[in-house]
């Protein structure tokens, strides 16, 4: 999992036994989620899902370790530019973003959101969220992740990622442990190099009678820890 220091109200826990314990083993006190020393391999999944729903987070993880502040446009790896902080892009284009995770240092990705899919409410059953799940639909962000630097990202995790409703207000999330098939968000694999490429997802709640319209991406460093602040990244 990626670095995060956030406050958030956990509004479900999973409900499954085993995935209850996965949740102990990767959160701190219910308000925050550890960071590894190093990637390692994943541990086999459950095969039953579980899940829980938060309200969208409203403070974002550390700053980048390479020290990159979002701001500047810097050049990129193999050419272009580093996406600026707040730069808005349409569904289907590319933002090359600095990445690292754990040991992984100083790495470069391309991410793009291909698509936001609606979901039905009966979706949801498998995830055990019980009533907070009442009244709400799930939408699912799509979206590519391309390895354009020099850093080995195998095990690397790259989430945060988040749904934006039609008025540009945040959507609520929810984060899976074990499989979901509709949303499936593995870790990268092993040997994950430059050129090598994943499809991942993310899960987005809305009211019902209202859309998931967009997405943000407020990985580091396009968050308000950076200094000086930067705002995320959307798509649209």
């Amino acid at each position: 999992m990626s670095s995060i220091s956030m406050r958030k109200t956990t509004l479900v826990a999973a409900g499954l036994a085993v995935a209850s314990s996965l949740v102990l083993t990767g959160c701190k006190d219910g308000n925050e989620e550890a960071l590894p020393a190093a990637p390692s391999a994943p541990a086999a999944q459950s095969s039953a899902p579980g899940g829980y729903a938060t309200p969208p987070a409203g403070a974002p993880s550390s700053p980048a370790a390479d020290g990159y502040d979002g701001a500047s446009g810097a050049p990129a790896a193999g050419g272009g530019a580093v996406a600026k902080s707040g730069q808005a892009f349409k569904m289907g284009q590319t933002a090359t973003v600095p990445f690292s995770y754990g040991s992984n240092k100083g790495g470069q990705i391309a991410l793009t959101v291909t698509g936001i899919d609606a979901g039905t409410p009966a979706d949801l059953s498998t995830l055990n969220l019980g009533d907070k799940a009442k009244g709400m639909s799930p939408f699912y962000i799509r979206y590519t992740i391309k390895n354009t630097g020099n850093t080995d990202l195998s095990f690397s995790s790259v989430g945060h990622m988040k749904g934006l409703l039609d008025g540009g207000s945040e959507a609520g999330t929810v984060l899976t442990i074990g499989k979901f098939d509709k949303c499936p968000s593995d870790s990268l694999p092993k040997g994950f190099t430059n050129g090598q490429t994943q499809n991942s997802c993310a899960i987005a709640l809305a009211p019902t009678g209202t859309k998931v319209t967009g997405a943000e991406y407020w990985g580091d460093p396009y968050n308000n820890l950076a200094s000086p602040p930067q705002k995320g990244l959307t798509w649209k």
